[in-house]
């Protein structure tokens, strides 16, 4: 049974969430949906940069945004996360808004991807939505600032009072720069070993991003060879700080053999986990409901989900909780997010149901949670990690 006080709060954060998506779905989202979304999202980065800047409207958009319940919280590879929602890497790629996701009500952030030197990304135009679909098409190519650069915000950050510090886990998802150099394996792994070495002080976890779609030289990788080259070298640079949990991006289109291949590596070099899934490049995907789609670049959103929570079934059938799997993509609504982590996911990242819902999205998505906890007799969300493939890994042990 809740108390008096909890069940006001939970009433009081439907009545604010209710609130908040009326604006804007009825008004924000019809104007930022008349304007090219590259201009938006440079623009919410702008925004979001100086909301993060001052305690007073941390604390307002905290106010307005933050939704808290003891049941979300979990502690993972000995990082405490408050909630299992998180913004996924492609949103924040230069490290902008460390100060502000926390305040929205994200469970952590992931940044980037980064590379070793400044990357300006692919030729305008490179993002198109596609509403019907509810999907996004994606080909920045891999635009950021450069490791160096964004090691400075970081640090900028670092040296500010604890009030002002983030208090959620932050990811960083490092790539290699993308140019016709890097397409040779060797000098391919030294970017990714500079962006490392580079980042690692500032973060919670490490995501190795091999699985962008839009970069030169494909997927290299994904094949087991090369990853073994480029996890040995990352492995020999671990020494000065051996904790931090390393993740890999798995790409939406890999085969289930490619899968069990990179989990094969993955044991060997003592990856923590898996994030499910990168874009994907399928044009074919009955999912798409627009006849014109740009013939470039990756699509989110509802498009791949399917594809995603094959992938997370998939990998917890195969491996249990041996490795920590991160869902993502297609999340719009708690039911999504229960999904994935039934499937055996213990946590969630989105963006493009942050984009087509609202902010407040965060929000409705934690709380319908714990609801969904509660009405299936589950005290927390690891009781609920992998129970729809359980059975399954179980048989084949």
């Amino acid at each position: 049974m809740k108390s008096a006080s909890e069940s006001i709060y939970e009433t009081v954060i439907s009545l604010r969430n209710i609130i908040i998506r009326g604006v804007y779905k009825n008004i924000l989202k019809k104007i930022f949906f008349q304007i090219d979304p590259e201009q938006v999202h440079a623009y919410v980065i702008k925004r979001g940069t100086f909301l993060g800047s001052d305690t007073t409207t941390k604390y307002l958009v905290s106010f307005i945004f933050d939704y808290k319940n003891k049941k979300l919280e979990q502690t993972i590879a000995g990082l405490h996360f408050p909630n299992p929602i998180g913004l996924a890497a492609g949103f924040d790629k230069n490290a902008e808004l460390t100060q502000m996701l926390p305040e929205i009500g994200f469970g952590h952030m992931e940044v980037g991807s980064i590379t070793g030197e400044p990357c300006a990304g692919n030729p305008q135009p490179r993002l198109w939505r596609l509403p019907k679909s509810q999907s996004l098409v994606v080909y920045y190519g891999l635009k950021n600032e450069g490791c160096e650069a964004i090691a400075k915000r970081l640090g900028k950050g670092e040296a500010l009072p604890k009030p002002c510090k983030r208090c959620i886990p932050l990811g960083i998802s490092i790539a290699k720069t993308n140019c016709k150099a890097t397409c040779d394996e060797t000098a391919g792994i030294q970017d990714y070993a500079k962006v490392y070495t580079t980042l690692k002080p500032f973060a919670d976890y490490i995501t190795i991003n091999i699985s962008c779609p839009n970069s030169f030289g494909g997927l290299q990788f994904t094949n087991p060879k090369c990853l073994e080259q480029l996890l040995k070298k990352i492995r020999s640079l671990r020494d000065a700080k051996p904790n931090v949990p390393i993740f890999l991006k798995l790409g939406a289109d890999l085969t289930s053999t490619e899968v069990d291949d990179i989990i094969k590596v993955a044991r060997i070099y003592h990856i923590t986990g898996f994030i499910c899934t990168n874009l994907t490049k399928i044009r074919d995907n009955p999912s798409i409901k627009e006849k014109d789609v740009p013939a470039v670049g990756g699509l989110s959103g509802k498009v791949v989900q399917e594809l995603a929570d094959n992938m997370i079934a998939h990998l917890y059938k195969k491996t249990g909780k041996e490795f920590v799997i991160i869902g993502c993509g297609g999340v719009f609504t708690a039911e999504d997010a229960y999904k994935k982590i039934k499937l055996g996911a213990s946590l969630i990242q989105m963006i493009t149901g942050m984009i087509y819902e609202g902010p407040q999205v965060i929000s409705e998505i934690n709380q319908g949670l714990v609801k969904l906890l509660e009405k299936d007799g589950y005290q927390n969300v690891q009781e609920a990690v992998g129970v729809l493939s359980h059975n399954a890994h179980n048989a084949k042990r």
